[in-house]
């Protein structure tokens, strides 16, 4: 098992060197604009113009800047922020807790209550509680995250007046952006459990189980369930990185101190440091995501052994 964790994380380093490389290369070359004039304002003296190049590692070729964080992040120095003028590592240091126990939460509940409406959808199939939910599941879907968290915003917020609408200071601040994130995860999860379910209530170990006479809560349960969580949890994994793109709207939404609202804030002042970090942070939390889906597969089925 220790073999294969560091073949796979070994394996995942040319994929996060080209992601880096790739935003590297872009935000120098391709997208307009120039940080140094965005930190000085337009009537800059040209002498400190160069000085702020100088500081920053701007004045020299993009070869020479690329070399040069590669070098540094190796060590673990992703460069300081151009716009809040400390170490990158420390302000993902201070926002990531944050973002993390949002997404973990909008994980958490979203795939929950995927997994109970998949499971009873697929086992009251074709009845009304079936039709009505599945008929819910999609209109959940088809919600764009930023466009739902406005309306909970004006519903919770504005007309009833029951939940704060930005910052952080206690749970109830956690009850909207989490709503927002975990609706769609619910109906992925919900529709994806309900057609593995289906299938699997209609195989022949299922039927044979029946005929021996274990009770339905059993054989849905514990038979069905074990064999629909095999493709859940690859969702569920992989679904993880895309919430944390999610959170960068969500944060931002709700004026929450997360990597979102971090994020956000580096490409509105061109902060090449700062934005190179925030990627490679997301490119390692997809790679480590894949890996641990991959242990979750040996966990919950041991026919799966690697080596």
């Amino acid at each position: 098992m220790t073999r294969y964790i560091l073949r796979r994380v070994l394996g995942a380093i040319p994929l996060i060197i080209a992601i880096i490389t790739i935003v590297f290369v872009m935000l120098r070359v391709v997208i307009p604009g120039d940080p140094v004039y965005m930190l000085a304002g337009d009537t800059a003296s040209p002498e400190l113009i160069e000085r702020i190049r100088q500081k920053y590692g701007l004045d020299r070729s993009v070869f020479e800047q690329y070399l040069t964080f590669i070098k540094n992040a190796v060590q673990g120095d992703l460069g300081n922020s151009i716009k809040f003028g400390e170490p990158v590592i420390e302000l993902i240091a201070k926002a990531f807790p944050f973002t993390a126990l949002l997404t973990g939460l909008a994980v958490g509940v979203g795939s929950g209550i995927g997994i109970v409406v998949g499971v009873i959808t697929a086992v009251k199939r074709d009845s009304w509680i079936d039709k009505v939910s599945m008929l819910a599941v999609v209109f959940m879907n088809a919600f764009p995250t930023f466009w739902l968290g406005l309306i909970l915003i004006l519903i919770f917020s504005v007309w009833l007046r029951v939940l704060p609408v930005e910052g952080y200071a206690t749970w109830r601040h956690l009850v909207l952006p989490v709503t927002t994130l975990s609706v769609g995860q619910a109906a992925l999860i919900a529709r994806l459990v309900r057609s593995t379910m289906l299938e699997t209530l209609d195989s022949e170990y299922v039927r044979t189980g029946r005929a021996k006479g274990l009770r339905e809560r059993r054989v849905v349960l514990v038979h069905a369930l074990k064999n629909t969580l095999i493709p859940t949890i690859t969702v569920i994994g992989l679904s993880t990185a895309s919430l944390l793109g999610g959170a960068i709207i969500t944060e931002t939404i709700f004026g929450l101190p997360g990597i979102g609202r971090l994020t956000i804030a580096a490409i509105a002042d061109l902060d090449y440091p700062l934005i190179q970090g925030t990627v490679l942070l997301v490119a390692v939390v997809f790679v480590l995501a894949n890996i641990l889906v991959d242990l979750v597969y040996a966990a919950v089925d041991p026919r799966i052994h690697y080596k």
